[in-house]
């Protein structure tokens, strides 16, 4: 009688852990990556696939991924085995048995990879590959986001963006300076208040594959837009020095955003922001926002962590925190800060990509 009674209860007990083994398997947000070469790739599963993981990144893993490269882009070989044995390795030798993750299954075609998941991140460091890469992505209805940049051109940019919405395929891109809390934070800065204007300066690297020359600006521009609050600009000067690479946005409200390219001497991601209350240094990357002037490099760095989380939350919701009218507005800002310099710094009105035909 007794042993029946235990034989009953451990199989009741088994019943709800396989139960329950079931539930969080159904209920299980499967992430693809499709290109590894990019950094990214390696820096977000770390948070997506964390064991154990608690908020918004409980229930989600990155569960396949297809690690294409780009034959003539430099180090793409080199970067990709590199991120794929660390990815091979993540959480797979745990002290604690517990903590254990499954692995990351890697597949060798396209579909293969989007028959084994719900939604994909695209980490090619070749942005000439997006477009090609994102058209059977969004075709097949998986919630996509795309590392930066979205693509390597204005043209690519917009198809995927008018794809995305075609196929009515949540779909965005986005830098992770845009998250950075010391960059986010200056919106309605208690020092500085309503945002006015901005300076913000960055790396321009000289030496930048061709590929990547386009977007050189973009991880910068992502902060201006965000302590500027959003899309709005009208014109775009570009002024090109040996030294210095120096953008100018005019938004339509009449406030003033800058960009300082740095080609020379020392680099670092940062901005002054004007507003009506006062004027203030902007936190650093990775740090937070400053107090009473002073920029803390001492607290948590946070890295990748603020974007990751906004990944975790769009593949949860389906919502983009950044729409695509902003992102293709960027776009058209570095297309009139080329088109700026090739005129001598002519003030250059900017283009509305998504009707452009």
């Amino acid at each position: 009688m007794i042993r029946n009674l235990v034989t009953l209860v451990a199989v009741a007990v088994f019943g709800v852990i396989a139960s329950d083994v079931r539930v969080r398997a159904a209920d299980l947000v499967r992430i693809g990556i499709l290109g590894i070469d990019n950094y990214g790739s390696v820096a977000y599963t770390e948070f997506l696939n964390k064991p154990h993981g608690e908020g918004v990144f409980e229930g989600m893993r990155v569960v396949a991924a297809y690690p294409v490269g780009s034959d003539d882009y430099p180090d793409s070989a080199k970067l990709g085995a590199q991120w794929k044995d660390q990815l091979s390795k993540m959480y797979q030798s745990p002290k604690d048995p517990k903590d254990a993750v499954p692995p990351i299954e890697w597949v060798d075609s396209l579909d293969a990879l989007l028959s084994k998941v719900d939604c994909v991140m695209i980490f090619s460091l070749d942005a000439r590959l997006h477009r090609k890469q994102a058209e059977p992505v969004l075709r097949a209805g998986k919630k996509l986001f795309i590392g930066r940049p979205l693509a390597s051109s204005p043209e690519d940019a917009v198809a995927i963006m008018k794809l995305a919405a075609e196929t009515k395929t949540p779909c965005w891109s986005s830098s992770q300076h845009r998250f950075s809390t010391g960059f986010a934070g200056m919106v309605n800065h208690p020092e500085v208040g309503k945002v006015i204007g901005c300076d913000v300066y960055g790396g321009w690297d000289p030496k930048a594959p061709e590929a990547d020359k386009f977007w050189r600006p973009l991880h910068s521009l992502e902060t201006l837009y965000t302590i500027m609050g959003g899309p709005g600009v009208v014109s775009v000067t570009c002024a090109s020095t040996p030294t210095t690479e120096s953008i100018t946005a005019t938004w339509k409200d009449g406030r003033v955003g800058t960009y300082r390219g740095i080609k020379e001497g020392a680099v670092k991601y940062s901005a002054t922001v004007f507003g009506d209350k006062g004027v203030s240094t902007s936190g650093i990357y990775g740090h937070g926002v400053p107090v009473k002037g002073v920029v803390p490099t001492n607290d948590e760095y946070v890295g990748y962590k603020p974007l990751a989380t906004e990944i975790a939350k769009f593949f949860k919701t389906g919502q983009v925190p950044v729409q695509p009218a902003e992102t293709l507005e960027i776009f058209a800002l570095m297309q009139a800060a080329e088109e700026s310099k090739a005129k001598g710094g002519a003030v250059v009105p900017l283009k509305n990509l998504w009707e452009t035909k």
